[in-house]
């Protein structure tokens, strides 16, 4: 792309929002370059970028090319398209949602869109729901607050598919950010019915949903729960299922409680980041909670502390997998609702404690890419199986869950009611979920996993991410934390029945390293993992695989 052309037509079209005009009119050249050199890349996670004016930056006029292109693909595939909206906290959401809203409409799809914000599952709910063709939901996640996203769904509620992802790209490609993108007035649509707003008796219905997902109905009024949603979308949702299952005991962290897209108390609103739980900790400690939660501000992953020999201790995602699906094991083997052959499912790069859990109960555990919309993808094969009761669970290392079909993404929802549910149940057992977590190290084994990310930002980021794995391929490890190398896995080309990717994988007798470019961000990710007889060993593993890993890519 000739940024220096690109950035001059902006100057000249892009007259729309005079604040995106007056940060064009202030580029230095080297900002008009970072801004221009490129358009934002769409993937089965959509759109994810920096909020700003630009080819590269996340704009009413990206958005509304990236909707004019998924109009187009809708229209290519259904007689009668439509579409769910939803926006978190972010900066420009509402906006960004409305110009979508206000783009679908003048293509002919009919719009459903939330009037107010929402957790991103409610977005995948009332897809299903209102049997609409696809849904759009504007978040950037747990990013920082400088960033914001559009993250589109199919008419099955999951993230849209590789060759779905591949063909909207397409049609985005061939439209022009001004010239090429169709436009109403959002009122006009409200008018005429072709944008409508989502009641309120699809939220309780997606309420209702995730109450059914409850498994044991034991008291839990004794349990003490601070919460914090990040300054997100979660506040609502979260605190009214809490009321319904009778977890009446929950403090708000005061500093986090509302809705606010600058995070002010958590620059990376992300629970799974200590900092961005320091003032929960503080008011569980002041409260002596039983139980810290904090969703991330699209409300679909879920974190939380709990108490641990006169402080706080964190959980990771991973740990909480493994806690929730051998509690739902465990449950609903006493209570006589455990199906017929139960499979539950995560990713390659998640515990592989899962796999020991799941064979104490005899549950089939099936892995995935990494992306949560691969676990949906298996929900919706049993569903097409009429298989869909042997669902039992899923779950990603990144704190996502899900232990129902109602939606087909992560939802800290439902994770919330089975976090505080299993609590309440363990603390009726006279144990805290610290305890409990010792208690299956004890009978499974010791597994510790950790992440690294190695950012590698600017124009030639990609490039290099390539060039590391290219080597890595080429010539792998011999050892690792002193253990011969003895298995190599190339997922490039396909592998175990699942899609190609660019992951590649190494083991030993007792650790696995997985190595792949993070599909949202400028980064590369290495998944650390250890088994041994101690988390001591376990994390002397880690460490020294990691300190291996780290001189061969020069960090």
């Amino acid at each position: 792309m000739d940024y220096q052309k690109e950035y001059r037509r902006w100057l000249t079209k892009a007259d729309m929002d005079p604040t995106l005009l007056e940060e064009l009119r202030a580029m230095d050249e080297k900002q008009q370059e970072d801004a221009f050199y490129r358009d934002l890349s769409f993937g089965t996670g959509g759109l994810r970028g920096v909020i700003g004016a630009g080819t590269n930056r996340m704009n009413i006029y990206t958005v509304a090319k990236a909707t004019q292109g998924l109009a187009n693909y809708l229209k290519e595939h259904f007689r009668a398209p439509s579409v769910a909206i939803g926006f978190d906290s972010r900066i420009n959401s509402e906006l960004f949602s409305k110009v979508a809203a206000r783009v679908f409409a003048a293509n002919g799809v009919k719009v459903h869109i939330w009037p107010e914000l929402m957790p991103v599952p409610t977005v995948s709910f009332a897809v299903r729901e209102l049997g609409c063709s696809a849904g759009v939901m504007v978040t950037a996640s747990h990013n920082p607050s400088k960033y914001n996203g559009y993250k589109v769904y199919g008419a099955d509620g999951c993230q849209i598919t590789l060759e779905a992802a591949d063909a909207v790209s397409k049609h985005i490609g061939a439209a022009d950010h001004f010239d090429g993108v169709r436009l109403c007035g959002f009122a006009d649509a409200l008018a005429d019915g072709t944008i409508r707003m989502i009641g309120e008796d699809c939220l309780e219905a997606f309420l209702d949903a995730v109450e059914r997902r409850s498994v044991w109905d034991g008291d839990r009024s004794a349990l003490r729960v601070v919460y914090t949603p990040l300054n997100g979308t979660g506040r609502e949702c979260v605190t009214k299922i809490l009321r319904r299952i009778g977890v009446t005991d929950v403090t708000l962290v005061p500093e986090q409680a509302w809705p606010d897209g600058s995070f002010p108390t958590c620059p990376y609103p992300n629970p799974e980041e200590r900092a961005a739980l320091e003032h929960g900790l503080a008011l569980a400690r002041k409260t002596r909670a039983d139980l810290l939660l904090g969703t991330d501000p699209d409300c679909d992953r879920m974190g939380a502390a709990v108490p641990d020999g006169g402080d706080y201790r964190l959980l990771t995602g991973n740990e909480m997998g493994v806690l929730l699906l051998d509690y739902l094991c465990r449950r609903r083997s006493e209570n006589g609702t455990m199906p017929a052959r139960p499979v539950a499912v995560t990713t390659i790069v998640s515990t592989d404690m899962a796999d020991a859990v799941a064979a104490h109960y005899g549950v089939e555990l099936r892995r995935t890419l990494t992306g949560f919309k691969f676990i949906g993808e298996q929900i919706g094969e049993l569903e097409r199986a009429g298989e869909a009761e042997r669902y039992l669970f899923g779950f990603e290392e990144s704190y996502g869950y899900l232990s129902g079909p109602h939606v087909r993404d992560k939802d800290a929802v439902n994770a919330a009611l089975l976090c505080c549910e299993m609590a309440a149940w363990y603390r009726a057992q006279g144990m805290t979920l610290a305890q409990a977590m010792d208690a299956l190290y004890e009978k499974f084994g010791y597994y510790r996993n950790e992440l690294q990310s190695v950012v590698l930002p600017g124009e030639d980021g990609m490039e290099r991410m390539s060039a590391i794995l290219t080597s890595l391929r080429a010539a792998p490890p011999h050892t690792l934390a002193g253990e011969r190398v003895t298995r190599v896995r190339d997922y490039l080309g396909g592998l175990d029945g699942l899609p190609a990717s660019d992951v590649l994988e190494l083991r030993t007798a007792h650790v696995k390293v997985i190595v792949r470019p993070s599909g949202t961000e400028p980064k590369l990710k290495l998944y650390y993992s250890a088994h041994a007889r101690t988390m001591a060993e376990a994390a002397a593993l880690c460490a020294a695989a990691r300190q291996d890993m780290s001189a061969r890519l020069g960090e």
